[in-house]
């Protein structure tokens, strides 16, 4: 009758000249024996029982049997993963005894038991159970989807529960990865930020020993990797990734899969063997390659192991699926990194390359774009010597963020030089430059030409600055001497009317004594939404008096921080320093070689050395410029160019490289590794740094004070 327990049946008599009852076709463990367990030798077994049982052992999924009134487990290789420390011991105990840390628990023990009480099967997915597994014994919360059905003799009576069971839990969260790969990757604008996304989420997703991501940039492959356990290939937050090249020919399975389109699975083997780069590629035994294919994007991923891995189809459709979201995000940043780079060329392009390098004025400059980076802006620079001596400096801002405004940039910027060098008053430039761009509005029908600037003219024989204004914020300017605290002030320029609108402006001379520092600068360094422009000058004035040193660059640097929050406005800074003595200068070209890092510590030391310069100080200097060259070899790929440059107040290093990678941000300074660990050092041993994109590339520098009771010995001779 269904439902009824009774004594396990013998089974029935060998009916004469039938075959012989065969064993299961999969043993017990190899340390038990079946008259061990409650079920007794197989050649007792009811033939229902011996069907079950080989049921059990050679299903793919995991599946158990609880077998009679003690409800004995006997399982397959399946379910014992599941189990975990728990196998063999489990193996022919009593389920109770087994799982006995959860079995009283609501719609466990309870469970099974009224299956093999009623007969009534039981369906449940995604339950959360507490399992121990390993041994400890401290439950962890597995999602599993389980099935119980009542298992019946020949006579019909209930002998046992069948058990398949599948854990949720680690689908789940690969389900889970799977999202976080979607949103990491919807933030990503370049390659480089695409790469270091895949590395990190597909090592954690699949547990995997080595990720590879390339794509073909026309001219062959490049590739980046990342190695578990080794920091040499972890992908770096703070500088771009390390990218390796692959010839168009190369036999690595990414590229090979890339160019067939179609994906590829090898469980054991050397999948690397005829592409390997070093032991990490020659360790690994199981590798996935997948294609990235787009309409305009030909690139690849690999996943391997350096242990035999099945693939199992649940697998290769989430390796599809992640696939799928990196191809899209990479065909993403192909394009912006394309239009950016244009608009970045173009921006720079129209920028002095080189500014002045002048006895006693020490001049920088910084220009980061606004909005999101990928639109040619307005804001513009420039700054240059007279014949007469004197220097000309200039800041501007041309409403709007397109072609339109940088063409309008840049013709206002060399219509002011023109007239600059015919006649340098500021009023008479202005004058000038006001008729051009109402002749430009004129000729374009439009009132929407809108350009503030302010022009001055430095004169370091004089200790004069003479200015003027049009519609443009006042500049500051830093008074400090050595070792005193410094002050900024504002002066008081008349604002004048934006050019194009005729109106009247007028000019005002100040002192401008050596130590001075002159700050122009555009609205995007004080303008923040939901604060007002007053609280924008203030803290700038707050910042630049603040700063340790008057040095120019410095105080771009720190300009375009000083107002918390974003800006979506350009932000164009210039400083010039007026110096009480010359400075002293040397520089270096650093070729694309492994041996350039050791050329640079030796010159620079004998460099530093013959100008007196304080040991402790040639120390730091040396390491953090060896670094610094490292990452510019390793990162742009491109030969740099190494400058010093001291004063008695402080040492000056830049490390400039020609490379497109994109600069590296103060804001992840945060996290060192052994690799690009330059930027910790700077930040720990410098007094201040920065970094400043170029026309093409960008540089890399850092400041170092001189201490006071050195400071005769490091002067540098007139």
């Amino acid at each position: 009758m269904p439902g009824t327990v009774g004594r396990v049946p013998a089974p029935p008599s060998t009916v004469a000249g039938a075959p012989p009852i065969p064993e299961p076709t999969i043993g017990p463990p190899a340390d038990g024996r079946w008259p061990d367990t409650p079920l007794g030798p197989p050649g007792r077994w009811d033939p229902a029982l011996r069907a079950v049982v080989d049921l059990v052992l050679s299903a793919p999924v995991p599946m158990a049997l609880a077998y009679g009134a003690q409800l004995a487990l006997v399982y397959n290789d399946g379910f014992a993963e599941l189990i975990s420390a728990k196998h063999p011991q489990a193996f022919g105990r009593p389920a109770a005894e087994v799982f006995a840390e959860v079995w009283q628990v609501p719609g466990v023990g309870d469970v099974i038991e009224r299956v093999y009480r009623t007969g009534e099967p039981f369906l449940e997915r995604d339950t959360p159970l507490p399992l121990a597994r390993d041994e400890p014994g401290i439950p962890e919360q597995s999602l599993f989807a389980r099935g119980y059905s009542p298992v019946r003799d020949s006579t019909g009576s209930i002998i046992g529960v069948l058990t398949v069971a599948a854990e949720a839990t680690q689908v789940t969260q690969r389900l889970q990865n799977l999202g976080e790969l979607a949103s990491a990757l919807a933030g990503t604008l370049t390659l480089d930020d695409v790469a270091r996304v895949t590395l990190r989420n597909a090592v954690s997703t699949f547990a995997a020993d080595q990720v590879e991501f390339g794509v073909d940039d026309g001219s062959g492959w490049r590739l980046v990797r990342r190695v578990r356990g080794e920091v040499l290939d972890e992908a770096d937050e703070r500088l771009p990734p390390l990218w390796r090249r692959h010839g168009p020919d190369s036999p690595a399975p990414l590229v090979l899969t890339a160019d067939s389109g179609t994906p590829s699975f090898a469980s054991d083997g050397q999948p690397l063997l005829h592409s390997a780069v070093d032991r990490h590629d020659e360790k690994i035994r199981a590798l996935a390659a997948l294609p990235l294919r787009t309409s305009a994007l030909r690139g690849g991923l690999t996943v391997g192991y350096r242990q035999p891995h099945r693939w199992p189809p649940a697998e290769r459709a989430l390796l599809a699926a992640s696939a799928e979201l990196v191809a899209q995000a990479a065909e993403r940043a192909r394009r912006f990194e394309t239009q950016h780079g244009t608009a970045q060329l173009l921006q720079r392009s129209m920028l002095p390359e080189h500014l002045p390098d002048l006895p006693l004025l020490r001049i920088a400059a910084r220009y980061d774009a606004g909005v999101d980076g990928n639109a040619a802006g307005g804001d513009f620079y420039d700054a240059f010597a007279l014949p007469d001596g004197r220097l000309a400096v200039v800041l501007g801002d041309v409403a709007g963020h397109d072609v339109q405004a940088a063409a309008l940039m840049g013709q206002v910027r060399a219509a002011l030089r023109a007239l600059a060098l015919s006649d340098p008053a500021p009023v008479p430039v202005l004058a000038g430059l006001d008729r051009l761009v109402a002749s430009l509005s004129a000729e374009a029908r439009s009132d929407e030409l809108f350009v503030t600037v302010i022009y001055g003219l430095v004169d370091p024989e004089t200790d004069r600055l003479t200015i003027a204004s049009a519609g443009h914020p006042p500049p500051l300017v830093r008074r400090g001497s050595p070792g005193q605290p410094g002050t900024a002030r504002y002066v008081e320029v008349p604002p004048g009317v934006p050019l194009g609108l005729s109106g009247r402006r007028s000019a005002v001379t100040v002192e401008f004594p050596p130590g001075d520092t002159l700050l122009l600068f555009s609205d995007g360094v004080v303008e923040r939404r939901q604060r007002s422009l007053t609280d924008g000058f203030e803290a700038l004035a707050a910042t630049v008096a603040g700063a340790a040193t008057g040095d120019p660059r410095t105080l771009c640097a720190l300009a375009g921080g000083a107002v918390p929050g974003n800006t979506e406005d350009d932000v164009a800074v210039l400083a010039v320093e007026h110096a009480s003595t010359p400075s002293r200068s040397a520089s270096m070209e650093v070729p694309a070689e492994p041996t350039a890092p050791g050329r640079v510590r030796h010159w620079m030391t004998g460099q530093l050395h013959l100008w007196g310069v304080p040991e402790q100080v040639v120390g730091s200097a040396v390491l953090c410029t060896s670094e610094l060259t490292t990452n510019a070899l390793l990162h742009a790929g491109t030969a740099a160019r190494v400058e010093i440059d001291l004063s008695p107040e402080r040492l000056l290093v830049s490390v400039a490289d020609s490379g497109t990678r994109g600069a590296v941000t103060r804001a992840r300074t945060e996290k060192l590794s052994s690799r690009g660990r330059g930027l910790g050092l700077i930040e720990q041993l410098s007094d201040a740094w920065g970094t400043d994109p170029t026309v093409r590339g960008s540089t890399v520098w850092f400041e170092m004070m001189i201490p006071a009771t050195a400071g005769a010995d490091a002067q540098p001779d007139g």
